[in-house]
């Protein structure tokens, strides 16, 4: 079998440590563990022993997780992976097979995409509409779906647009993956980065067949951790689990051990209500900054620490980012690597004067063209 390249994440991990201004992160930016935890629990994760521990996750954990989703799930609706980006790929390996059809988001985060396409299973790409408010058209998906069609997949909230589904479309979406009886993916590791502080609302428990993949490295700031979840079905849930036998087995302790500490409703809100302050001031910033730019059209976005903005000159997104990165040493990722071209995501997570000082780089950029 062979997987192609993953070029948003090759062109991130060969660059991001090279360049001054590395924009092209899309979480906000990390905390310290003497941010999160108590003195006390700090001098007991140096005396802790670094046991295995449980492969699916310790069940005060999974306990902790299932909460944030409602009463209707428990312990035994989560499994603990080694980052969202760990579900996403037991998601397409337990359901998928070579000649199913998936029906994919436009613009995204491609991890499923080259997934699907190395699996030999049919990708079928349905853009959001910028002119919807870069949601999708209903009319499109209904007439997408066929008796082939075994996975809708949606990222919400949406990487790279920032865009939070409305709940006419989620309402549509639950209709339609349920009419054609097929599992409905949401990827929602953005929940949590809404940027007025109300965590919109997750497909989690929408039908039978839906799974929910989210983690900590986004809204939580704790990317360190590589710590994910998947929540679903009992059944889903055992299926995932023995695939995740064969790929990690379980997730570091220590990343196990602090999500259980902070993964209280206080605790983990105080962490939110940081971001939501974060992420407003970091975009303000950039929104007045971009009233000046007229080759880039800046659209504030909804949620996480991202924008996808409109090339407004005669040139390829990869083009613009190499160039920028090349020259002006500032990393953004393409709108080519997110499937849709015509735009550049831009991070805006890190510091406010390490995001100045690359928005500046920006601007001398545009200028030098």
């Amino acid at each position: 079998m062979k997987f192609e390249i993953f070029e948003l994440e090759r062109n991130q991990s060969l660059f991001e440590n090279e360049v001054d201004y590395n924009l092209s992160e899309s979480g906000v930016h990390p905390l310290a563990l003497t941010e999160i935890l108590t003195k006390e629990e700090q001098q007991e994760i140096l005396n802790t022993e670094l046991f295995y521990g449980y492969t699916n996750g310790t069940p005060q954990l999974r306990r902790r997780i299932a909460e944030m989703y409602g009463d209707f799930f428990s312990a035994h609706n989560v499994l603990i992976t080694s980052g969202s980006a760990e579900a996403n790929f037991l998601s397409v390996m337990t359901q998928l097979e070579a000649g199913d059809e998936l029906i994919y988001m436009v613009p995204n985060y491609p991890q499923i995409l080259g997934l699907a396409r190395s699996f030999g299973i049919i990708l079928k790409e349905l853009p959001i509409r910028e002119e919807l408010g870069w949601q999708w058209d209903l009319d499109e998906l209904k007439a997408m779906v066929t008796k082939k069609t075994k996975m809708i997949a949606v990222c919400n909230p949406n990487n790279p647009t920032g865009a939070v589904m409305s709940d006419y479309v989620m309402n549509g979406v639950i209709a339609i993956s349920r009419e054609a009886d097929c599992w409905l993916l949401s990827d929602e590791v953005y929940r949590g980065a809404e940027l007025n502080g109300v965590e919109c609302r997750s497909f989690a428990g929408a039908t039978d067949k839906t799974v929910v993949n989210a983690g900590l490295s986004k809204a939580y700031s704790l990317p360190g951790l590589r710590l994910g979840w998947s929540v679903g079905s009992e059944e889903y849930v055992n299926r995932a689990w023995s695939f995740h036998d064969y790929t990690v087995i379980n997730v570091a302790y220590l990343s196990d051990w602090v999500a259980s500490k902070i993964m209280t409703y206080d605790r983990r809100m105080k962490i939110l209500n940081r971001t939501k302050e974060h992420l407003n001031h970091n975009l303000d910033m950039l929104c007045k900054w971009a009233e000046g730019v007229s080759d880039l059209t800046v659209t504030r976005p909804q949620a996480a620490a991202i924008t996808f903005a409109r090339l407004n000159i005669d040139m390829l997104s990869e083009d613009f980012v190499y160039q920028l990165r090349d020259n002006f040493s500032v990393l953004l990722t393409a709108g080519k690597w997110h499937g849709l071209e015509g735009f550049v995501r831009i991070g805006y997570g890190t510091p406010a004067d390490y995001v100045q000082g690359g928005l500046e780089r920006i601007a001398d950029f545009l200028n030098s063209l």
